[in-house]
């Protein structure tokens, strides 16, 4: 169901694709579908966790022992990258921000990780504040993302912009956040875009592997 359903998306979309799809394309039927996920909206859950893992390995390998708000630029701009790479996965990725449970996903698991990312700069902020100020760089996340680039507003221009505007959110000063935005756009975020959406591919082969060698 994990391959068939990253194929299906990646070539027609999310809300195109139907669980009667997913399953004629994994070979089973759709009842079996709703015994592991009891709705579309599941499985997305479990390929944003894949997804979104990949993008955080890969933004720790590149941090080269940097401080953390470094590796919170890389994600974060390794995000709007994928988001560009075609129109189903800019699909998928605004979709992430907007159901209920991956987008809860993303707000939850983010937010602890601002609280260790950003504490020097925001000393007094709870839990809490952490979390509000999450969903509100999430939403400036899926506003950048929902909007395709064009020749006067390049991906690099939306990823400069957006930086300024998350950081500027966690009190990083001006001149941080300059030197993290020029930083980050000398990386060729381009090519690790695409190696986290084929590891993410890979990860779907070994689950679907997986599955099969319980059941024989």
């Amino acid at each position: 169901m994990l391959r068939a359903a990253v194929a299906l998306f990646l070539e027609k979309g999310y809300a195109k694709t139907t669980t009667a799809e997913i399953a004629v394309a994994a070979g089973i039927r759709q009842s079996s579908f709703f015994h592991v996920f009891p709705s579309k909206e599941a499985l997305l859950l479990e390929l944003v966790r894949r997804m979104f893992g990949g993008q955080f390995d890969l933004a720790e390998q590149h941090n080269n022992g940097q401080e953390p708000i470094f590796l919170y630029a890389v994600e974060t701009a390794l995000q709007l990258h994928i988001a560009e790479l075609t129109e189903p996965l800019r699909e998928l990725y605004v979709m992430a921000y907007t159901l209920p449970t991956t987008a809860d996903y993303l707000y939850r698991t983010t937010s602890k990780r601002l609280q260790v990312i950003f504490a020097d700069y925001l000393p007094d902020a709870q839990p809490k504040d952490f979390f509000e100020m999450e969903i509100a760089s999430g939403s400036i996340m899926r506003g950048f993302m929902s909007v395709p680039c064009d020749p006067y507003f390049t991906v690099e221009a939306k990823i400069r912009r957006f930086l300024d505007c998350s950081l500027k959110l966690y009190d990083v000063p001006q001149a941080k956040r300059e030197c993290i935005i020029e930083a980050i756009l000398r990386m060729d975020l381009h090519s690790m875009a695409e190696g986290i959406i084929q590891k993410t591919i890979q990860q779907a082969e070994a689950g679907f592997e997986a599955l099969i060698a319980e059941t024989e």
